[in-house]
């Protein structure tokens, strides 16, 4: 994510003297649908968190950009441990792995992209983009890095080949600067939230047209983004107001809004649980069912800490996995970052 307003500003100063919401709360229901199972410490990792990617092959790892750290912190997901650092990469948002090559693409808001190889976690190479570097996905089938960057008339999702390392001529050009974006796996569109313009852009891979959505009246920064394709919904969060916006992308109109957790900047949609997972920075995740496709209701508000607002959801790795969502928790005085694992529950 490219930058924090009022709300992020604020819960960091209250985060110098709160640790956990659950100080207000009542402790999260044992049987609920979250489980805190693990706290993985990250010993002098400092600043805040920014994207998380996951290489599914076992024993599993997630890639975590600690963008106030200018690291990437590699954590085995089954043993519950940081393996490596990866550092020299200023100031890292977004996150893909290549799954097939074993390759780690980072982000960075300085302007460049950079490739890791994941066997030893050695630079591979860099590309110079000239423009704030932000969001990251990769196309498995295809075989390429989609790279969201720039701003105004240079604003752009580009793409790299993954298997050459080459940057592609190929781009789309969406006039202002791609925060989160979802790629469709059996469609050609590409989601994209264009927060600058209160808007959703609606990539053609085929055509290259642009189509854009507007976001409710007075609603606005639309950070994250999630895809529900097979029920053909688009979920996105907006800050002001903490409000979850579902759209029919078959129409572009909006089906559902409800208020949700505060400074949001991840999303998940569960399709094995038909669940929405909603962290945010005020000091929850929120837990949506989705009743149908139009409609969604707030199953837990489940206590956390103040500013934890970046995490990563994992489904499960072979046949006795569960799917997890790990929450990123940034180091306060007294307390170290932290890399919280939940266990999804039936």
């Amino acid at each position: 994510m490219r930058k924090s307003r009022s709300v992020g500003l604020l819960i960091a100063v209250l985060s110098c003297t709160y640790t956990t919401s659950a100080q207000k709360n009542s402790a999260p229901d044992e049987n609920g649908p979250l489980i805190l199972t693990a706290q993985i410490p990250l010993p002098g990792v400092h600043g805040r968190f920014d994207h998380f990617a996951f290489d599914p092959a076992e024993p599993g790892r997630i890639f975590i950009s600690a963008l106030g750290n200018n690291s990437v912190e590699v954590i085995n997901t089954v043993e519950g441990t940081v393996v490596h650092h990866i550092t020299g990469v200023p100031e890292p948002q977004g996150i893909a792995f290549a799954t097939g090559l074993n390759k780690i693409f980072v982000a960075s808001r300085k302007g460049k992209l950079y490739m890791y190889d994941g066997n030893d976690y050695k630079l591979i190479t860099s590309i110079d983009y000239n423009a704030d570097v932000d969001n990251l996905r990769y196309d498995v089938v295809s075989k390429r890095a989609y790279v969201g960057y720039g701003d105004e008339d240079k604003a752009a999702i580009g793409m790299v080949d993954a298997t050459t390392n080459q940057r592609l001529d190929e781009l789309y050009k969406i006039g202002a600067h791609p925060e989160s974006y979802q790629l469709e796996k059996s469609g050609p569109n590409i989601y994209v939230n264009l927060e600058d313009l209160k808007q959703v852009g609606v990539i053609d891979r085929k055509t290259k047209n642009l189509t854009k959505w507007d976001l409710p009246a007075k609603f606005e920064e639309n950070f994250p983004m999630a895809l529900d394709e097979a029920n053909h919904r688009l979920l996105i969060v907006t800050r002001t107001p903490p409000r979850l916006v579902v759209y029919d992308t078959n129409s572009g109109k909006v089906v559902a809004t409800q208020p949700c957790v505060a400074d949001v900047d991840d999303l998940y949609y569960d399709g094995n649980h038909k669940r929405v997972y909603i962290p945010g920075g005020q000091g929850f995740i929120d837990v949506f069912q989705q009743n149908d496709p139009d409609h969604y209701q707030r199953l837990v508000r489940i206590p956390t800490v103040i500013g934890a607002r970046t995490a990563g959801y994992t489904p499960r790795i072979g046949k006795k996995g569960q799917d997890r969502i790990f929450l990123a928790i940034p180091a306060t005085p007294g307390k170290e970052a932290a890399v919280w694992a939940y266990t999804v529950q039936e």
